[in-house]
């Protein structure tokens, strides 16, 4: 078989592991040649690829990244792939295709797999918000990112007594910020499933001071939001790819609390280095775990699938059941953490 591989949407710890699971699964098991696609679906539509084998994914298992490189491409351009499906297909003489990338990413393999394309996808995404599996590869590592930076923060914040506020990824669903809060023993946790009253967390940083407990660590997801008139704040612009633009509520959360407690309060903006770096040891496994059960499914003719961990086995879903709604925190998930904290 001749399989093409790309990435796409942002990068996350771990692709380049399942980048090299695909290789040696398909050239030094099955006999296959695989091309990489530069630069996701860019590189698919412009021809731009390179051979992959053996060698060329020596020593990239542990790397941040992902040796492809990545970008996110106009819906437009998306549209005029669809509609010449058949003609890139016999361009590149392809027998299979395998995007690694998020609900975006996915989107446009089941928009392309619809049209007669040989597509297996592989889910990625450090918000673990795909709904057709139970975790996705660089949640992991983004958690334990944020949790030793609320670990790091906890000591500075209590030395000076301030409230520091962390704002982690999540746009639409807050597994980030609920596990890693969890995990660090954050003092509030907003997500963006439910919207928080600057109110409930004035009382929580207050009491904390009256019991001599003079600090506080408040784990914000980047999509939270506060209640409707519970302080100033506004939504974000769309962008050219569908995707809202925060208005970066950790720095107005900040400045809030600061204003109604009289106390210092910080945000810290954690970001990108959430997605970056070496991915744990977890995340290598699930990665490499994908990209074997995605050549495998390739062989079968498995398309318009793609490969998803339920419980400890990795199984094949449709396209279509990861993308027809995100993975959202559910709500005996966050009574759980109120009860905790």
């Amino acid at each position: 078989m001749r399989i093409g591989v790309l990435t796409a949407g942002g990068d996350c710890p771990g692709l380049n592991a399942v980048i090299r699971s695909i290789v040696h699964r398909a050239v030094a098991d099955r006999g296959d040649e695989v091309i990489g696609f530069e630069d996701g679906f860019k590189g698919l539509l412009d021809g731009r690829y390179r051979p992959l084998d053996i060698n060329s994914v020596s020593g990239i298992l542990a790397r941040g990244g992902t040796i492809l490189g990545s970008a996110r491409l106009e819906r437009d351009r998306l549209r005029d792939a669809c509609a010449n499906s058949e003609e890139l297909i016999d361009r590149l003489g392809l027998d299979a295709l395998i995007p690694i990338g998020g609900e975006g990413t996915l989107t446009a393999a089941r928009m392309l797999a619809e049209t007669g394309l040989p597509v297996v996808g592989v889910p990625k995404t450090i918000d673990n918000d795909i709904s057709a599996t139970d975790r996705t590869f660089g949640f992991d590592t983004a958690v334990g990112v944020a949790t030793e930076a609320m670990d790091r923060l906890k000591t500075t914040a209590e030395s000076h007594q301030r409230v520091m506020v962390v704002e982690v990824m999540g746009r639409h669903a807050g597994w980030i910020a609920l596990e890693a809060g969890m995990a660090a023993g954050a003092h509030a946790i907003c997500v963006p499933e439910r919207n928080f009253e600057v109110d409930d967390l004035v009382k929580m940083v207050e009491e904390r001071f009256a019991r001599n407990k003079k600090f506080a660590i408040v784990c914000v997801a980047e999509g939270a939001h506060p209640a409707e008139g519970s302080m100033p704040y506004e939504k974000g612009t769309i962008d050219q790819y569908g995707h809202e633009r925060f208005a970066g509520i950790g720095n107005r959360l900040a400045i809030e609390l600061e204003h109604r407690l009289g106390k210092e309060a910080r945000p810290v903006i954690l970001g990108h280095i959430q997605r970056g770096g070496t991915p744990t040891a977890y995340d290598r496994v699930l990665a490499t775990r994908f990209g074997w059960h995605a050549v495998e499914a390739a062989h079968r003719g498995d398309f318009g699938q793609m490969t998803a961990l339920r419980g400890t086995e990795i199984v094949m879903a449709p396209l279509a059941d990861a993308v027809t709604e995100l993975k959202h925190v559910p709500q005996y998930r966050m009574d759980e953490t109120e009860a905790v904290f």
